[in-house]
């Protein structure tokens, strides 16, 4: 049986977006998820397929589904666009990247 490969992390494909919202979830005073930060998963793309969106799940959900009662939205200020992070039982689980630069994966220009 062959074993799928380990989603890769965040920070070895957009290390700059992760020191970005370690920065910001610092000041508005998330240090729980400013560390929780470094450890997550690019599972996949939002899939909408609009040009702004840049939008990536951070585990394995499927789409269209709530997340629940032990969800919420922890929106950030950064200097461009919109970054919102959907967190679930304190684990990051979704990060809305919105109207911002491209993100440049590190893996392919390095």
């Amino acid at each position: 049986m062959r074993r799928e490969a380990e989603p890769p992390l965040v920070r070895d494909v957009f290390p700059e977006l992760v020191d970005e919202l370690t920065r910001l979830l610092d000041e508005e005073g998330e240090r729980d998820l400013s560390v929780v930060v470094h450890d997550i998963r690019l599972f996949g793309p939002c899939g909408c397929g609009d040009d702004f969106c840049q939008s990536f799940r951070t585990s394995d959900h499927p789409p269209g589904t709530p997340y629940g009662p032990r969800h919420r939205c922890v929106p950030l200020l950064p200097e461009r666009g919109m970054l919102n992070l959907d967190v679930v039982a304190g684990r990051i689980v979704y990060v809305e990247v919105i109207d911002r630069p491209p993100l440049h994966d590190r893996r392919t220009t390095s």
